[in-house]
Order: C-alpha cells, then sequence, then structure tokens
C-alpha cells in the first residue's frame, strides 16, 4: 500500500519569514509519550506508550517538509507493559482532518494496524504537552503526556 504526502505551509530552513528572523531548521526529534491519567490509571502509566522518532519545527510542531526528506527514518516504538513492542513508521498521509493525518503503520500491507494521532498536526511535541492516539487494536483513543524530548543525530542521506 502506497502511503500519500500532503503539502505543508512549513518555512524552508533558512528562508527569512514575515518577522524579518531567520526561521531555526526542522529538526529530527525523540519523542517520548507516556499513558496520561485516565479512569483505568489515575496517575497514568509510565509502562505504556510510544517512542517516536519525529520531524519537528522550532515550535514542537511536526513538519512534513521534512517528514518528506527524512520518512525513512521517522520511526515509532509501542510499548506496553505485558504485550512485545510494535514497531512502525510515523507517516503523513492526505486526506483527514485538516487535509492530512500523522498516523503510526505498522504494516504496509495493510491499514487495518494503522494507530492516527487525533490533529497531530496541530499539537506541539513539547514536554508537558498531550496528544492522543487511537488504538488499532481496540479502537479506544488515549491521551499520552509528551515525556521527553531530545534531539536525534541522524545520518541523511541528501
Amino acid at each position: 500500500m502506497a502511503h500519500g504526502t500532503h503539502g505543508a505551509d512549513a518555512i524552508a530552513p533558512g528562508v527569512v519569514p514575515r518577522t524579518g528572523k531567520p526561521s531555526a531548521p526542522a529538526t529530527l526529534q525523540r519523542v517520548t509519550l507516556t499513558l496520561a491519567r485516565c479512569p483505568e490509571h489515575p496517575d497514568g502509566s509510565g509502562g505504556q506508550g510510544y517512542e517516536i522518532v519525529a520531524p519537528l519545527g522550532p515550535d514542537g510542531h511536526l513538519d512534513a517538509t521534512l517528514w518528506r526528506e527524512t520518512r525513512d527514518h521517522c520511526r515509532a516504538r509501542r510499548f506496553w507493559i505485558g504485550e512485545r513492542d510494535r514497531h512502525g513508521r510515523l507517516v503523513h498521509r492526505a486526506g483527514g482532518e485538516g487535509g492530512a493525518t500523522w498516523l503510526i503503520d505498522y504494516d504496509d500491507r495493510t491499514d487495518e494496524d494503522d494507530e492516527p494521532g487525533y490533529r497531530l498536526g496541530t499539537h506541539a511535541f513539547v514536554e508537558g504537552e498531550y496528544v492522543s492516539i487511537r488504538d488499532a487494536g481496540d479502537g479506544t483513543e488515549r491521551t499520552f503526556r509528551v515525556a521527553h524530548v531530545s534531539r536525534v543525530e541522524a545520518r541523511i542521506k541528501s
């Protein structure tokens, strides 16, 4: 199954935006999401979540332009107490609310295992903020807290 992309209104690194200041470049960041508090886990759970290598702009928002250049590096790992880790890719696909959807894809041959985020393109991946992802297994949309963000040093072929 081919994964499409959708353009973004991102400013290219080094381009001077309307503010007159050069923009900071988007970079690959390792983002750790942990389950936020919910009825089953009143204090949240550090043993349930995701580790995602994501293309983030300086404001913490996902950057579709950098994703297109680095998509092979944009990986995700789902960790869940009592279950084997699942490994997939962070994907930007045309369609959905706002014109595009960010999701985690575990198997290219089907979209039944995809875990879409709720408006991930509008949320900042900044420590302490929250994002939601729909579980492919039971369809439950769960909220996760951005627990940690750190820069990834990747060698990217041009």
